[in-house]
């Protein structure tokens, strides 16, 4: 698929807005610093091929009447000592581009992340200066058949899952003539650590911050860094979901308690045991989940619901491979649930004051690692399983019609998870999972086949129960 930039522009507020430095919180400064992509495709209709001429001018219009509201993403980041960023709410502006390509929608065919995704995307150079990166990249491009595709590249450094969705869905607002919904929390110092901090010694393990674990006989992950890997969008109906949720249940311990698993729980551990399985792990191999937290509703007092940057924490789980694989689910789950649980508000500070008593942030960092291949690698023998389930992601209409379907739009490092709602929001889900290659298959064929085993048990004794 050959794509042609027609036009690129940098986008500023319509109206003076704050000038000068942002801090950022400790839990801004760490994980992946990089651009999260995100692609939504739209059909042609007869209102949109009519309008399609107008399309770019209405964005860059509607972009610059929002980013007076949503300020700090038309500035820029800027390194401190200690590899440690301010945000520098400059009004440089957002980088909006047009390109168009000579090929139908119906090469992607069903839409799951392949190769021809990378044309959609505006590649990044994070060589440069990071002073002279903008921090929201939106590339639109026209397709033969009258349908566009549209990709919202947003910093993570600046905002997690929900502020961009709340950022792009206000644009979609803008652009249909409306005027703003719910403005922005701007304010980060509710999730700052203090100055002193007020722990010098964590309260807490941190886990999470520690180097995963490398499969047996390794002393490095280069090796596993280098091999291919592909990208599978696998489909759990509404009664899959289930099924996965009581065996979960079934088999759980007396310890856990009374709490039923959640779905995210029961999906996680299915996703993990399988892992293990098509990897073909020895029985002692470790093995860690990371498991990325929403705390909005987590601290006392809770933060606004449109608090805009990163309200996210990470924690992980940590099992044997043999022991996932030869337990049942429950097990497995109830790993997951141990670390969930660990979410406290106290916990979340005390996170906060372990980050901010850090000299150098670097080694926690995935600009780092992308620029030296260093870092934390969440790939064989590990996994990083993010969940969508509850975000707002579908209906967003620009005034031509709400998309067809959406999802990630780069997921190429091996152990990248992500769970998603179906897009007919009938109670299916999706699961966007990246593997190395040679695994995929295997995959596939243990997580599907423990689906239909759990489906032929529960009619076999239905039939014995309707004796």
């Amino acid at each position: 698929m050959k794509v042609v930039l027609n036009n690129s522009c940098l986008v500023q507020p319509a109206e003076p807005t704050r000038n000068g430095p942002m801090p950022l919180t400790e839990l801004d400064q760490t994980g992946v610093l990089a651009h999260i992509p995100t692609i939504y495709f739209y059909r042609p209709s007869r209102t949109w091929l009519t309008q399609k001429d107008t399309i770019f001018t209405t964005l860059k219009t509607s972009l610059s009447r929002i980013l007076v509201h949503f300020y700090p993403l038309a500035g820029r980041l800027r390194w401190l000592d200690g590899a440690r960023l301010v945000l520098d709410c400059n009004g440089k502006g957002v980088q909006l581009i047009e390109a168009e390509t000579d090929a139908d929608l119906d090469i992607l065919g069903d839409f799951s992340p392949s190769p021809h995704f990378h044309h959609l995307i505006h590649p990044i150079n994070y060589k440069a200066p990071i002073e002279e990166i903008p921090l929201v990249i939106l590339k639109l491009t026209k397709f033969k058949c009258g349908g566009i595709a549209l990709c919202y590249s947003i910093s993570h450094a600046a905002v997690d899952g929900q502020s961009a969705l709340h950022f792009i869905f206000e644009l979609a607002n803008m652009a249909r003539g409306d005027s703003l919904g719910d403005a922005p929390f701007l304010d980060r110092k509710l999730l700052r650590a203090g100055d002193p901090p007020i722990s010098v010694q964590p309260c807490f393990e941190h886990e999470q911050f520690d180097p995963p674990p490398l499969l047996i006989g390794q002393a490095n992950c280069e090796n596993e860094r280098k091999k291919e890997t592909t990208v599978a969008m696998l489909k759990l109906t509404k009664v899959q979901v289930e099924m996965l949720k009581n065996e979960a249940n079934r088999t759980r311990s007396f310890n856990d308690g009374e709490r039923v698993f959640t779905r995210y729980e029961a999906i996680a551990a299915q996703i993990w045991r399988c892992a293990c399985r098509a990897r073909g792990h020895k029985y002692e191999q470790p093995t860690r989940l990371a498991i990325c937290l929403d705390i909005r509703n987590r601290i006392q007092p809770p933060l606004p619901q449109k608090y805009f940057g990163n309200a996210i924490v990470d924690v992980v789980a940590i099992a044997c491979s043999g022991d996932l694989i030869t337990r049942p689910s429950g097990y497995a789950a109830s790993r997951i649930r141990e670390a969930i649980d660990k979410v406290s508000s106290e916990f979340v500070h005390d996170t906060l004051d372990y980050l901010k008593n850090l000299k150098d942030l670097s080694r926690l960092q995935d600009i780092h690692a992308m620029k030296t291949n260093q870092g934390p690698f969440y790939g064989n023998p590990n996994l990083g399983i993010i969940s969508w389930m509850s975000l707002p992601l579908y209906g967003l209409d620009f005034g031509w019609g709400k998309e067809i379907c959406m999802g990630p739009a780069a997921y190429d490092c091996d152990g990248d998870t992500m769970i998603l709602p179906g897009h007919d929001e009938d109670g299916s889900l999706i699961v966007s999972l990246c593997l190395q290659a040679d695994y995929m298959e295997d995959f596939k064929k243990v997580f599907y086949e423990d689906i239909w085993k759990l489906g032929s048990s529960t009619m076999i004794e239905k039939s014995n129960g309707d004796k």
